[in-house]
């Protein structure tokens, strides 16, 4: 009887080269295991250690400092090229290095084993987790402290394994249901060029020596339905399943493949109805997140705590002028003359929210007009702005990179231009992508999708250049 091993060789000599790579990474499945618990150790260490070490001097330097270091290798490095490796290789962020999935998938086969409850299942959840943990951030200034990054990363991956430890077996349930961010990259996956197809005719018609399943079950720790996949939204581009009955392939594809010609099946009818995505990305990371990115460096909000900061004096109302005391839930850093008060964390809510609102609002409102028009379920429309959103928070994070190195010493003059570039471009892609889903009214199709982009670009150019 053949094994795995001689079956995906069989299969190498007709695959091209992305082909046999993913084939390579499941036969080198153990090395993918060693770089997952490399990266888990160093993440661990990164996350921990920081927080219980006194607040770095201001001559404290990337390079001599481990704070300053994690700081740099979370915000300015970690996070601004995880969003641009999901946009261009699809999740193999979560599939080969991702700490929290790899925790959660190992204590699961330790744990109770037990099935998915209902209320796990419910699809708002990525919308809620990534709001949540977006704006507590925010409030505690996660970018700036090791304490908040504790609590937030931490705390995420506590919850990872502790849902590991409940429910699924050798399953990464956590990804699938509640992490914060599985939201995001299952759209930013849609537009990646590199993705494992899968042949549903070859998977069904293949002789019974290649269907390997039998000699070598699959674990598909993200609960994909392998055989019926068609999207890499859910797909964690481990390559367990690459070579599964001469049917599974890593291969390349137009990146707006999956947006505009999506197969009219009745699983993709109901993923169309399914409101979430679209909401999280039109009010999450067209809405909160920009709100996240902006308000440090609004002049906005300063006149307007002045403000109100007056009328309370005026009116002798004071409580909310006094600092809350606690850092987990504002920033409070006396020592380094960084204190909020319960009127700042208000002000930066009610900042958040408005933007959110108004930024999000405007593109929802033209998504609602453009699939009047057209006849497109509004959602689906929304798709065609994942390359936008996906630039646009890219963009944000990677102003703490250039903030970061800027206090090195190191000027990046040319950085707001490029990222207006990055989003103009973002946004002329979106509206071609409008364009060619649309099958009556393609005109207007790409003006309403390019109408949509004009507010939050013009919150960026605010930002960029008139702040």
């Amino acid at each position: 009887m053949n094994t795995v091993t001689e079956q995906i060789s069989g299969s190498v000599s007709s695959a091209g080269r992305l082909a046999r790579l993913g084939l390579a990474m499941r036969r080198y499945r153990v090395t993918i295991l060693v770089v997952q618990w490399v990266i888990v150790l160093s993440y661990l260490a990164l996350v921990a250690i920081p927080a219980f070490l006194p607040l770095p001097p201001d001559k404290a330097h990337i390079w001599n400092n481990l704070t300053r270091f994690a700081q740099f290798a979370f915000w300015g490095i970690w996070w601004p090229f995880v969003i641009l490796s999901i946009m261009a290789l699809g999740r193999v962020w979560c599939g080969v290095l991702c700490p929290e999935g790899a925790l959660t998938e190992w204590v699961s086969k330790y744990g109770l084993g037990r099935g998915i409850p209902r209320w796990m299942k419910w699809g708002g959840w990525p919308f809620v987790a990534f709001v949540m943990t977006t704006v507590l951030g925010q409030m505690t200034s996660i970018y700036e402290y090791p304490k908040p990054a504790l609590l937030i990363l931490g705390g995420s991956t506590i919850a990872a394994i502790a849902v590991g430890l409940i429910w699924g077996r050798e399953k990464r349930v956590w990804c699938k249901h509640l992490c914060p961010v599985s939201g995001v990259f299952g759209l930013l996956a849609k537009i990646a060029p590199v993705h494992f197809k899968v042949d549903q005719s070859a998977w069904d018609t293949a002789p019974s020596g290649h269907r390997t399943s039998r000699l070598h079950v699959v674990n598909c720790a993200p609960l994909i339905n392998i055989r019926r996949m068609e999207s890499a939204s859910d797909c964690h581009m481990c390559g367990r399943c690459a070579g599964e009955r001469d049917a599974v392939q890593l291969t390349l594809r137009s990146p707006g493949a999956e947006i505009i010609s999506k197969p009219d099946t009745p699983e993709n009818r109901a993923k169309e109805m399914d409101l979430w995505p679209a909401r999280l990305l039109v009010f999450g990371m067209l809405g909160v997140a920009l709100g996240a990115f902006q308000w440090s460096a609004s002049p906005w909000l300063v006149t307007v705590k002045q403000i109100a900061a007056g009328w309370l004096i005026d009116h002798e109302v004071w409580w909310p002028l006094k600092e809350s005391g606690h850092w987990w839930l504002l920033t409070y850093y006396p020592e380094a003359n960084d204190v909020f008060t319960w009127l700042d964390g208000g002000l930066l809510l009610t900042y958040i929210a408005v933007e959110t609102l108004v930024v999000g609002g405007w593109v929802w409102g033209w998504l609602r007009l453009t699939g009047a028009l057209t006849g497109l379920p509004w959602q689906r429309l929304a798709q065609t702005l994942i390359p936008f959103a996906g630039f646009s928070v890219f963009v944000g994070l990677s102003m703490l990179t250039t903030s970061q190195l800027a206090g090195e010493g190191v000027l990046v003059s040319w950085a707001h231009v490029a990222r207006i570039a990055l989003l103009v471009i973002s946004a002329l892609w979106g509206a071609s992508l409008a364009w060619r889903m649309a099958k009556r009214n393609c005109t207007m199709a790409a003006i309403g999708i390019s109408m949509a982009t004009v507010l939050p670009l013009a919150a960026w150019s605010t930002q960029f250049f008139v702040w």
